[in-house]
């Protein structure tokens, strides 16, 4: 379901609500601090879920009172199992419980995931790989981006949503439709380094009459530590005819079961409306970018993490240099294929000159990714955070 892009026209995507009642285990919200006129630079997630029983806490927060003796026995039995299956999970061997039907799983599907929170978060431990890294050790952005979309996936197979393509249900399928995303927003905490193992949740929710919402949460496995967190909403459109579809009765009762029910996304949105960029305006500009065949997703058009790494041919080096990326914001418009030819345009719109950054300690910078005759791909809005360099240091050593 993760492809990419889409026009994010329709104003019931702006309005988060949650449709399904069937569980009182409710969505998770997180609060931070701003920057920049009030976009996210950090997050402090206060609670994994609105309303979560005892029985049902996460497995990080449980080992921590586990560890100071005041746990009670059950929860001892689910750190216990919560341990056991934060190995390699065994599909051949294992069965989950979802509303009732059991679903075996097979290890070519999804290995080392599992379902928690009555059903409705799947949760994934992750090591970070070698390749996944840039020169400080530190896992890419763009890495983090495909397992956000990888982890969605894994969720849509292990519930046995997934029938084709991208995350199209059995529905969705028959009538020829496919998950497209409209918009996405990611704050970064601190990157996961090499070899550090990871814990991914994430959910989906309805958003507005015809979005799905989805949410990710990534932790330190040892700690609970929260790393990044991340927010989206994809809308339906016609895999023949481009065009945004609404979502029919039929898919939402296939969808229903699984939807948390959610008051609002994990991070709350930045208010401030993404304006088109001037084009004369422009502080930065990189023009003939064009889309490969490696480029291209199984919805033929280009992959959303394609986008990141065009988005940031036009930031400065020496920012890059000095600099984190520590919260992204998305908007896409039109869809990218094969023939496109693309410019990428940055400005920075915090205080100070674009050549020189020593004097701030968090930069920000809108984005426009446009075609050659014009037409918007996508806006963007990143923050950077001045990288401390002692700690650069001692994750060398």
């Amino acid at each position: 379901m993760f492809s990419l892009i889409l026009p994010s026209t329709s104003k019931t995507m702006s309005n988060i609500t949650g449709t399904p009642t069937r569980s009182s285990v409710g969505g998770r919200r997180a609060d931070y601090s701003t920057a920049a006129g009030g976009f996210p630079v950090r997050l402090h997630v206060q609670s994994l879920l609105r309303k979560t029983p005892s029985s049902l806490k996460s497995p990080a927060k449980i080992m921590k009172h586990d560890e100071m003796g005041i746990v009670s026995a059950p929860e001892r039995k689910l750190v216990k199992q919560s341990r056991v299956s934060n190995t390699r999970f065994s599909a051949a061997e294992s069965t989950l419980a979802v509303n009732g039907k059991y679903q075996k799983l097979t290890d070519d599907l999804v290995a080392g995931g599992r379902l928690v929170q009555d059903g409705l978060v799947y949760r994934q431990n992750i090591s970070v790989r070698s390749f996944e890294i840039g020169g400080d050790r530190k896992m890419s952005f763009g890495a983090l981006l495909s397992h956000l979309q990888d982890t969605g996936l894994s969720h849509f197979i292990i519930t046995g949503l997934l029938v084709d393509g991208f995350g199209s249900t059995r529905e969705m399928s028959r009538n020829n439709l496919i998950w497209v995303l409209s918009t996405l927003n990611v704050v970064v905490d601190r990157y996961p380094t090499w070899t550090e193992v990871v814990e991914v949740d994430t959910w989906m929710y309805a958003s507005g009459k015809n979005g799905q919402g989805r949410d990710w949460i990534i932790r330190d496995s040892k700690t609970g530590e929260t790393l990044a967190s991340a927010t989206s909403v994809y809308v339906m459109m016609n895999r023949e005819t481009r065009k945004l579809s609404k979502i029919a009765k039929e898919i939402w009762d296939e969808l229903e079961p699984y939807l948390m029910d959610c008051e609002c996304p994990i991070i709350n949105k930045d208010g401030r409306k993404i304006l088109k960029l001037d084009v004369t305006a422009a502080d930065q500009r990189c023009t003939g970018l064009s889309p490969g065949w490696k480029d291209m997703d199984i919805n033929q058009h280009v992959s959303n993490v394609k986008y990141i790494d065009w988005i940031l041919e036009s930031v400065p080096h020496s920012l890059m240099e000095r600099y984190d990326l520590k919260a992204m914001t998305l908007e896409y418009k039109k869809e990218c294929d094969m023939d496109s030819v693309l410019h990428s345009l940055s400005k920075r719109v915090s205080e100070g000159n674009t050549d020189s950054f020593s004097a701030s300690k968090v930069v920000e910078f809108d984005h426009l990714l446009r075609l050659e005759n014009g037409r918007e791909i996508l806006r963007g809005r990143t923050v950077w955070k001045l990288r401390d360099t002692n700690n650069c240091v001692n994750s060398y050593v």
